[in-house]
């Protein structure tokens, strides 16, 4: 008696699966509906008033209805933003440091210069987020030459008092 055909060979399908690409993807059958295209006509369903009815405040644009209505209106009520009382302003000049403790020095080789780009390469700071600044958390490695970035006085004492430099 002969094999049965599999459902592979009866649809004509090929041994293996072919690769995916580009030229066979399709979305999954009833996963995509076409958009509603409202204000077409009287024969769409949705011409005229596209579905909104007649005047009243869900007919309006930007008010209830889908998508929300006007941000920070309360109907009517003082809103939020206006009831809260006003204090101080934002200062657009200030830097923000990137923090870096005394323990973080241990991560940098032995006897390393410390500036901002071997912070960087050692993955303390992030290039382009502002520039580093050194507090004093911790230990100070031996010996460490610190040159241009930013340091707490305790950071200095410590720096020092540990047989290094500090140049800026």
């Amino acid at each position: 008696m002969a094999d049965k055909p599999t459902r592979r060979e009866r649809l004509g399908a090929p041994d293996h699966p072919e690769k995916i690409g580009l030229h066979n993807l399709a979305p999954s059958p009833g996963s995509h509906r076409n958009r509603k295209r409202l204000g077409r006509g009287p024969g769409s369903g949705t011409g005229k008033t596209s579905g909104k009815g007649h005047k009243g405040i869900k007919a309006r644009s930007g008010h209830h209805g889908p998508g929300g209505g006007k941000p920070h209106f309360e109907g009517g009520q003082m809103p939020l933003t206006r009831r809260i009382p006003k204090r101080g302003f934002t200062n657009i000049f200030r830097i923000e440091h990137q923090v870096v403790s005394l323990d973080d020095l241990a991560r940098l080789p032995k006897g390393a210069e410390v500036t901002e780009e071997a912070l960087a390469e050692a993955g303390l700071i992030r290039k382009g987020k502002g520039p580093a600044k050194l507090l004093a958390n911790g230990d100070a490695a031996k010996g460490v030459t610190v040159r241009g970035i930013k340091m707490s006085a305790g950071a200095k004492q410590k720096i020092e008092a540990a047989g290094g430099r500090v140049e800026n």
